[in-house]
């Protein structure tokens, strides 16, 4: 049986994963689901990274992630703002650049907007471009 966004999401997980590892970053995955946080990477010094990752899709060459993970039950559809402390890194893996983005949260204020074409204006000041955050 198919659910979409959780299969984007499992897609976009795989990618980090793999990307980490090209990268020299080992991988823990936790047991749990509910945690604020989809895996751990663990450098060579022994420190550790808690890392969410997010699969999104550009929309008029640019990524957005918002500071909020939604669900739904039962009950309805539920909304959540994330917790910038539990989380040390926001993984972005953009299917139509096939790349894996790494955000520092605190950073940002309520929505990571990185740019992965330059804006029609041509504007550079204030503009987070997706290529300044492929390393770690």
């Amino acid at each position: 049986m198919q659910h979409h966004t959780k299969d984007k999401g499992d897609k976009g997980t795989a990618q980090v994963i793999a990307d980490l590892l090209l990268k020299g970053i080992s991988v823990c995955l936790p047991l749990s689901e509910h945690l604020p946080f989809d895996l751990v990477g663990v450098k060579d010094n022994g420190d550790l990274l808690r890392i969410s990752v997010k699969y999104r899709t550009a929309i008029k060459g640019k990524v957005m992630v918002p500071f909020i993970n939604s669900y739904s039950d039962s009950k309805g559809v539920h909304s959540k703002k994330v917790n910038k402390n539990f989380i040390d890194i926001l993984a972005i893996y953009c299917p139509d650049t096939n790349k894996v983005y790494y955000c520092n949260p605190k950073e940002f204020g309520e929505v990571i907007t990185l740019r992965i074409q330059p804006s029609k204006n041509n504007q550079k000041k204030g503009i987070f471009f997706a290529d300044n955050y492929l390393a770690l």
